[in-house]
């Protein structure tokens, strides 16, 4: 094993690293985490963190601590980046700088973290996605292989507005299906469904779900023409 570290790291208890992992200045690996081949964690990076709960939090269940986070080979972890216990990144992550990945958040391969990027809990996020700077995925949420989210993109999960207890049965994510794509600075309501190769327009709320294959645009969002053949995924 060759592992090269900068200052200040604190690697805790019975953490396995592969070859060529590189580790920056004042990185925290907590307990049982994993790490695959050449793997490279920037600065003041946190993987492995167990979630916190605030003591009049509305949420209840258990507060067990969860199983390590992994990081597949050929991995990148920006600076400041908070990967949290339960987290599982697949080979060839790109994380960047600022960016949190929750508990029992799985990440496939090849995908994009950008900066400041925001994946709550209990997310399954494809291969080869692209997560622009400051978007917001929110928890329960389910993107599929080659997604594109645009900046500053905003999804929700509750319809209840943290209002009555009838939500807490009731939480639901989006689902965003293969190929899917989002413009900057829209807004996804809880539930909605974007089907393969569906794009929403920058600016828009979406409403409905999105039909494959169909660009919408507005507030709330509407149909507004199909999406040219040369761009459909598979003739890419």
């Amino acid at each position: 094993m060759k592992v090269t570290a900068g200052e200040y790291v604190l690697i805790k208890d019975d953490v396995e690293m592969g070859e060529n992992v590189v580790i920056g200045n004042h990185v925290i690996i907590y307990e049982g985490t994993r790490i695959g081949d050449n793997v490279t964690i920037h600065d003041h990076a946190v993987i492995g963190k167990q979630p916190m709960r605030a003591k009049n939090s509305a949420l209840s269940g258990s507060r067990a601590a969860l199983t390590p986070a992994v990081i597949h080979s050929g991995c990148t972890i920006g600076t400041s980046a908070i990967v949290y216990a339960g987290a599982e990144l697949r080979n060839d992550v790109f994380v960047a700088d600022l960016a949190t990945i929750r508990e029992r958040v799985t990440v496939g391969a090849k995908t994009i973290v950008g900066r400041g990027v925001a994946i709550e809990n209990d997310c399954q996020i494809g291969a080869k996605c692209k997560l622009e700077t400051n978007c917001y995925i929110t928890a329960y949420s389910t993107l599929e292989d080659d997604v594109f989210i645009a900046p500053c993109v905003v999804t929700s999960n509750d319809n209840y507005m943290a209002r009555t207890k009838a939500r807490f049965d009731k939480f639901k994510g989006v689902t965003v299906k293969r190929g899917g794509r989002i413009g900057v600075n829209a807004t996804i309501l809880p539930g909605r469904l974007i089907e393969e190769d569906g794009v929403v327009a920058a600016g828009s709320v979406v409403t409905r779900d999105v039909q494959s294959r169909e660009i919408v645009a507005g507030a709330p969002a509407k149909k507004l023409r199909a999406v040219p053949e040369e761009q459909w995924l598979e003739n890419q």
